[in-house]
């Protein structure tokens, strides 16, 4: 990998996402040789990947280069490559460009799509995980109008206009207010000739209520805003195969849709190597106990999604969100030099910041500690949350500029089909 030797302890980082980044920045002042490794050379706002898919935004306003991160802290490094498997024994990281020693190593490989072992939904439906992935699904969203224009059955017509969304949480409830906001506004301007009435946003949760980690309000309202949007809500149904064709569920209910997305559950994107007792495995999640130490290693680390640290309040781990990763990573920043200096670390206690969803247009629902609020102005605050959150100038301008301009025209002027996807079985239809 051609890193340079050093005399200070080496902490190699897998992962770019909320916790590595947060992690890094509270380590820029430390004595340290800092590696991070990570497939991609950039970090990605996951939060506003819907946007992305929809049209309101290009990826690289939601992007920052992981290089620009670290590129005035000294001895830190970036390697762009995979991780194949972590030797503990040698302490040594194994990659697609070579193996590395580490004295400290963290994992923070964040978050997989969950299919639960269902390998048609796999193959067939659309996940929102990262940007290739929203620009498939933008692609896919203008290309079934597209077809549906020049298509007179009228089966598959309904079929290329029938989204169907897979849970009811957070990212499904934005997504299915960003699609029927295209359906209200945007669509009906760019196909006149296609009867956009026709489209269907449904959202199949197999809970008795949509937002379910959020208030009892926040989920009533959000139901109550996404029906004012035309968007169909089936609840207490679980899908349970699809075909690229039909969805069946728990129920008598069936779907003909030529788009699944699939936003139902997320596991842990675990690296291998490691003792499987270490690994929670309904959720691919590493155990690790209140420092953040994987159980059975002392020098070994997890932070963030891929993380568990069960709790009575927490009896599963935090829950798979920015917040707990980016406190486990500046928490974890003065453990690790603690542990270096031979004092005692503190144990990580998460702070609950509240939650918040954005149905659409001033629609938006926010959980705060001693505040709930829904409406015009929990849709300014989500606003301002997620904006401030961005890594960036560049990019908090960027996004301020579109959401503007697409509030005052109605507009989501990114509807294009750059990179144009054809979902790998679409032939077979």
């Amino acid at each position: 990998m051609n890193i340079p030797r050093t005399s200070f302890p080496r902490v190699v980082i897998i992962g770019g996402g909320f916790a590595g980044i947060s992690l890094i920045k509270s380590l820029k002042n430390c004595e340290l040789q800092v590696v991070l490794i990570d497939k991609n050379n950039y970090h990605t706002f996951q939060p506003l990947l819907y946007q992305v898919a929809t049209g309101g935004l290009e990826p690289d306003s939601i992007a920052f280069p992981l290089r620009k991160v670290i590129k005035d802290i000294p001895n830190f490094y970036f390697r762009l490559a995979d991780v194949l498997k972590i030797d503990s024994l040698k302490c040594e990281v194994e990659t697609t460009i070579g193996n590395l020693k580490y004295d400290y190593l963290v994992i923070a490989t964040g978050s997989n799509t969950n299919f639960f072992g269902n390998k048609n939904i796999e193959k067939f439906s659309m996940s929102m995980k990262d940007v290739p992935q929203s620009l498939n699904l933008r692609s896919l969203i203008l290309e079934n109008f597209e077809d549906a224009l020049l298509t007179s059955n009228f089966e598959e017509r309904n079929s290329l206009m029938n989204f169907v969304i897979v849970g009811g949480g957070p990212t499904g409830v934005e997504l299915a207010g960003a699609l029927a906001e295209m359906k209200k506004a945007i669509l009906p301007k760019d196909y006149p000739d296609l009867d956009i009435r026709q489209m269907q946003i449904n959202i199949v949760q197999g809970g008795d209520r949509l937002l379910k980690t959020m208030s009892l309000k926040a989920s009533e309202k959000s139901e109550d805003f996404l029906i004012d949007l035309g968007v169909n809500i089936w609840k207490n149904v679980h899908v349970l195969d699809y075909d690229g064709k039909i969805v069946k569920t728990s129920t008598d209910l069936t779907f003909n849709a030529s788009t699944v997305i699939w936003a139902a559950g997320v596991n842990g994107a675990k690296v291998d190597g490691l003792e499987s007792d270490c690994i929670v495995e309904r959720a691919d999640r590493f155990k690790v106990n209140e420092y953040n130490l994987v159980k059975g290693y002392e020098n070994i680390f997890a932070i963030g999604d891929v993380a568990c640290m069960e709790l009575l309040i927490f009896p599963l781990g935090h829950p798979m969100m920015a917040q707990p990763a980016i406190q486990q990573g500046k928490h974890l920043a003065t453990n690790i030099i603690a542990k270096i200096t031979n004092k005692p670390m503190k144990p990580f206690k998460y702070k609950d910041k509240g939650s918040m969803a954005t149905i659409g247009r001033n629609k938006a629902v926010v959980d705060l500690k001693n505040w709930k609020f829904q409406g015009v102005f929990a849709w300014f605050v989500w606003m301002f949350v997620h904006l401030f959150s961005l890594i960036g100038f560049r990019n908090k301008a960027v996004v301020f500029f579109n959401w503007v301009y697409n509030y005052i025209r109605f507009d989501r002027e990114t509807r294009l089909i750059i990179r144009p996807y054809k979902h790998k079985n679409k032939e077979s239809f």
